[in-house]
């Protein structure tokens, strides 16, 4: 090993370095919702809702997107749930309720709200879940698998 890269590993720990270290704390959690926009994809939003986040809550949808169904039951406007949202989250495996995705991604679009879809599939290959999404979602994770939304939501720190 050369002098030089011990001497540089040595460094990094030094005061000098130390002046360059981030110290102020993470931004707060996001407000991310999370929508479940068929029975597949409600089975994968229930069993990431039964981690524990800062700030995501967790939904299915009703009718043409316009009301949302959270994981107890309770019907909630979709309006009131964007109104302290940061991201949303569609979910998808079959391509199923495409109105109430665009639903909920032309109210994220008016709010200035960042979307992300996931298009779930048990063998790799995108169907009408990826043509419902695309158009509603700035980020599209395809083939996406179950962990990935695990991933995507502490990434996010949601």
């Amino acid at each position: 090993m050369s002098r030089g890269l011990v001497s540089s590993c040595a460094r990094a720990a030094t005061a000098e370095e130390a002046a360059f270290r981030i110290d102020y704390p993470l931004s707060a959690a996001r407000n991310t919702r999370v929508v479940a926009l068929d029975d597949a994809a409600k089975d994968i939003v229930e069993r990431t809702a039964a981690e524990e986040w800062a700030q995501a809550r967790f939904y299915s949808v009703s009718g043409a997107g316009d009301e949302l169904v959270t994981m107890t039951g309770d019907r909630v406007a979709l309006t009131e749930e964007l109104r302290d949202s940061n991201t949303v989250v569609l979910v998808s495996t079959t391509g199923e309720n495409a109105e109430a995705a665009a639903t909920i991604g032309a109210a994220c679009t008016v709010r200035g709200i960042m979307t992300a879809g996931l298009v779930v599939t048990s063998d790799g290959v995108a169907n009408e879940a990826l043509f419902s999404l695309r158009p509603h979602a700035r980020i599209l994770l395809v083939p996406a698998e179950e962990d990935d939304l695990l991933e995507l939501l502490k990434a996010t720190r949601a």
